[in-house]
């Protein structure tokens, strides 16, 4: 039995060597072919060069109105006793929520509900909901479309808190939540609501060290 292999070997080894040698010039004319831009079939062609060929997916742009806006007040002054005055600036009628010593976890809890949950915060009861009403003090005001005026806004002085605590901090200073007054403009708009922190001086903490 060896014999016969070794003879079959003999005889059939230099078409097998002619077949691998005519194998490898195909496929390395087909590379250089393709290089210099002629057409290739794609079974020769590379991975990486198949996968720049194909095209990207089209992604369709989308303009989104933010009817809110938030700046501090033209005094500047702003601390946890003596409060802080905001100017809103909403393009329909909306509601400013001020939550005093807001519980930072509870307001990252209540961001992951608004972004994952079943229905969005987009009213200041269901914010407080989502928040667990773990904060010291909630101040509201109602601003119209045409209000440029400022709202001076202040924990009240019984609570008896002058700090936050040292760094880091389980509590934000305040959090001013706006969010549109009227269903019929919630339904208008992508963006339903707005969240900003605000960083005041206290006994404990100046922004100073910042």
């Amino acid at each position: 039995m060896a014999a016969v292999f070794l003879i079959t070997l003999y005889e059939y080894s230099p078409l097998f060597y002619i077949t691998v040698i005519s194998l490898c010039f195909v496929v390395t004319a087909a590379m250089v072919l393709g290089w210099f831009g002629f057409d290739v079939p794609v079974i020769l062609r590379s991975s990486d060069e198949t996968e720049s060929v194909l095209p990207a997916p089209e992604k369709r742009m989308v303009q989104v109105t933010n009817p809110f806006a938030l700046e501090m007040g033209s005094s500047g002054v702003a601390s946890v006793t003596e409060g802080m005055s905001l100017l809103p600036c909403c393009l329909e009628p909306c509601v400013l929520s001020c939550y005093w010593g807001c519980g930072v976890h509870a307001l990252q809890g209540a961001l992951q509900t608004h972004q994952h949950g079943p229905s969005k915060l987009a009213t200041p009861h269901l914010f407080q909901e989502a928040l667990h009403f773990q904060y010291h003090h909630c101040q509201s005001f109602h601003i119209s479309g045409e209000d440029r005026e400022e709202h001076y806004t202040k924990m009240p002085a019984d609570l008896g808190i002058t700090d936050f605590g040292l760094l880091p901090r389980e509590r934000y200073p305040v959090v001013a939540v706006l969010t549109l007054a009227e269903s019929e403009a919630r339904d208008t708009y992508n963006i339903v609501a707005s969240v900003t922190v605000v960083h005041v001086p206290d006994d404990k903490y100046s922004l100073e060290h910042v």
